[in-house]
């Protein structure tokens, strides 16, 4: 089958719901949440991600979770809608594995992080690039390289890693998560990446060589919703970030203000945004699960040893994103 284009355009690394009392996966919740999203315009999403809990879940459960939102989408007519998942491990072989098991699970791209376990033996520029281009070598699907120092003990990939490792023609783009614009800018000249109001927006269906031997345009991720705009005026391609679980339709309106040309109205929007997500980064999983059931009446808690909110801490966090959600269900009137 034809891969579904990764499109210029907001994508949400979603959450993962369960059942309040038996931590089991709340599947319809799941699915009900990946198609609000693609209500509200986003074009991609990605299972399994930091967000998704990946690491408390069996890979079963991770399975299920992508299979159930690539289900969900198709049943909802948003066959051209994505599913990206992650799948990262330490070991290559095991890399690899998790990369069929997306597959076979219905999800069309993988998102993975550096190994780092191994901090002091692995965190180097020719180890890294022997464990991309081996695992991408095998992987039935294409990669998005996964740059978070935070979550693998401080690596950082720089620019020139990231356009070496994306020659490898099965590599597709990168997430950045670590909010350096200009790393950002560098690969996303280098490596010609997709843009906004390019020939390639958003209608597009048929990949372009963007790069030697390329089977797909190359997609720059800026990895946070607090430089959306940021992103867009360095050259990058899309977002995908863990607010747009809560705020999607602001993270949209940046990008179409930005193909209109309305460059202080998106500054105003991104500001809107940024204050918001600020209060979600700050809470972590826990707050945007309660903003999400704050505001959509479903979202739960996650799994322990993440905490629960009590019924104070859920109401400070949905006071303090109130006059961001304004604007989020008034564009949602609007459409």
């Amino acid at each position: 089958m034809p891969l579904t284009p990764l499109r210029p355009g907001v994508y949400a690394p979603t959450m993962t719901f369960f059942n309040p009392e038996t931590e089991e996966l709340d599947v319809p919740t799941i699915r009900r949440h990946a198609v609000r999203l693609a209500k509200a315009g986003l074009v991609g999403l990605v299972t399994m991600g930091s967000n998704g809990e990946a690491v408390h879940l069996t890979r079963e459960e991770r399975s299920t979770v992508t299979r159930e939102t690539r289900s969900a989408l198709d049943e909802a007519g948003f066959q051209n809608v994505p599913v990206i998942a992650g799948a990262s491990e330490n070991s290559i072989r095991g890399t690899i594995e998790l990369t069929k098991e997306v597959a076979a699970a219905g999800g069309e791209y993988a998102l993975i992080v550096p190994p780092s376990y191994y901090r002091g033996a692995v965190g180097n520029d020719e180890t890294l690039y022997d464990y991309y281009t081996a695992v991408a070598d095998k992987s039935p699907v294409p990669l998005i390289l996964y740059n978070y120092p935070g979550a693998v003990a401080g690596i950082d990939m720089d620019s020139d890693l990231i356009i070496r490792i994306s020659e490898h023609p099965n590599i597709v783009g990168t997430k950045f998560t670590c909010a350096n614009t200009g790393k950002l800018t560098r690969v996303a000249a280098a490596l010609g990446a997709v843009t906004p109001g390019s020939p390639l927006a958003p209608a597009q269906r048929t990949a372009t060589v963007s790069k030697p031997n390329a089977k797909h345009p190359y997609v720059a991720f800026g990895g946070i919703a607090d430089f959306t705009l940021q992103t867009l005026v360095s050259g990058g391609s899309a977002i995908l970030a863990g607010g747009a679980n809560v705020i999607p339709r602001l993270c949209v309106r940046i990008f179409d203000l930005w193909s209109e040309g309305k460059i202080a109205e998106a500054i105003e929007a991104q500001q809107q945004l940024s204050a918001a997500d600020w209060v979600l980064t700050k809470a972590a999983i826990p707050g945007t699960k309660s903003a999400i059931q704050s505001y959509y009446g479903y979202g739960g808690h996650p799994r322990r040893p993440l905490a629960r909110l009590s019924d104070a801490q859920a109401k400070s966090i949905a006071d303090q994103i109130k006059d961001a959600m304004d604007v989020e269900f008034s564009l949602k009137d609007k459409a």
